[in-house]
């Protein structure tokens, strides 16, 4: 299996990259590395790109102005090997699966890990919890102080900073002497979630956001499917994430705001609430019932920021771009105190959903909830 994506094809965040594959290129890439920044924006690519270009068999390397750059040859065993692991999720539910089949008693020792290269282990967050565990820790610890066999190197990433106080603790042990062939990659979305004892001991990079018109540019070759205002609209949405971008489902998305649309207008215009009861009655039990008041739920708070964001005076912002003179409207119309207690009960909303509450009551008792007050 071939790497889905080359360093070239990379977007955003170019001088990092260029600063890591010097690093590499020149043999000082810190042991010990934070990758930062928000979902979607590349954190696990480049950290399995960054791992090629240091287990690649070949060790090719790009001239550029300011030094050597590595790269990866995308044919070698180590980095066909590697490659594999892209598919997360798949990789994941494939040790799920196995640890499922498992004897009971089995299964509360087995930790989920991904390792399809022998020095290559990739440590997500773990079910059901989907915290790092100190058992993931402890085989890492198991492993990482021996010499690869198939490699001059070898590489651990953690993919989430959510570590239970046990696992974090555990290894700090290994941050402070870690083996000179061993590199760890810890990823975060937030670096204030890691100790600060994990983060001083490491090197951090931030991945930044990406900007929409070049995020609007990447849908245009990946999704030409998408008309333009679509695009525009995912590439807000998206928030300068491009994996978030390129995933974008807008079949379920459309939707769910057109019904979040329905109730903000219910209770910003105070209207009668036919349509809204109308609406809510669909919202039934079951897995599908959570799923549909979930989206719907995170559809509203999309277009609650942008109402936030016009009311601020700051529409360059905004993600729902399709929908500005409506939202411009409803923004004169509402006060800061109203939609912080919108934020509130739309939190009330959620732990109703976590005691399993009729999904059409509740979201009829939170447009009741919300009056419409003026400026």
């Amino acid at each position: 299996m071939a790497a889905p994506i080359r360093f070239d094809e990379f977007l955003g965040n170019s001088a990092h990259v260029e600063q890591l594959r010097r690093a590499i290129a020149a043999g000082r890439l810190p042991p010990s590395l934070i990758l930062a920044g928000p979902r979607g924006s590349g954190k696990y690519t480049l950290s399995l790109l960054l791992t090629m270009a240091l287990l690649c068999e070949v060790q090719p390397r790009v001239s550029s102005a300011l030094g050597e750059l590595a790269d990866f040859c995308n044919q070698c065993h180590n980095c066909t090997r590697i490659a594999e692991s892209f598919d997360l999720e798949v990789q994941i539910a494939g040790a799920v699966a196995a640890r499922e089949d498992m004897r009971d008693t089995d299964k509360k020792e087995t930790r989920i890990l991904v390792q399809t290269h022998p020095a290559v282990l990739v440590i997500p967050p773990d079910p059901p919890q989907l915290l790092i565990k100190l058992g993931q820790v402890r085989s890492l610890i198991g492993g990482i102080y021996r010499a690869p066999l198939e490699a001059e190197r070898s590489v651990a990433i953690f993919t989430a900073a959510t570590f239970m106080k046990e696992a974090a603790n555990s290894l700090l042990k290994v941050l402070e002497e870690p083996p000179a062939h061993a590199h760890l990659i810890l990823l975060a979305e937030h670096v204030g979630e890691l100790l600060p004892t994990i983060r001083s001991r490491c090197a951090t990079v931030r991945l930044g956001a990406i900007a929409a018109p070049d995020l609007a540019h990447l849908l245009a070759e990946r999704r030409p499917e998408w008309r333009p205002q679509q695009r525009a609209l995912v590439a807000r949405l998206a928030q300068g994430a491009a994996a978030r971008a390129l995933g974008f489902n807008l079949d379920d998305y459309l939707p769910a705001r057109a019904d979040a649309l329905v109730l903000l207008r219910c209770v910003i215009d105070d209207m009668e609430h036919t349509d809204l009861f109308k609406m809510t009655e669909t919202y039934r039990a079951g897995a599908e019932g959570q799923a549909r008041t979930t989206a719907l739920l995170r559809a509203f708070a999309t277009l609650l920021e942008d109402v936030l964001l016009l009311h601020e005076g700051t529409p360059e912002l905004i993600q729902n771009i399709d929908l500005q003179t409506e939202l411009q409207r409803m923004s004169e119309l509402v006060s800061f105190e109203w939609l912080e207690n919108a934020v509130r009960a739309m939190d009330g909303v959620y732990s109703g959903m976590r005691r399993n509450l009729l999904r059409s009551l509740s979201l009829d008792a939170f447009a009741e909830t919300l009056s419409a007050p003026r400026p």
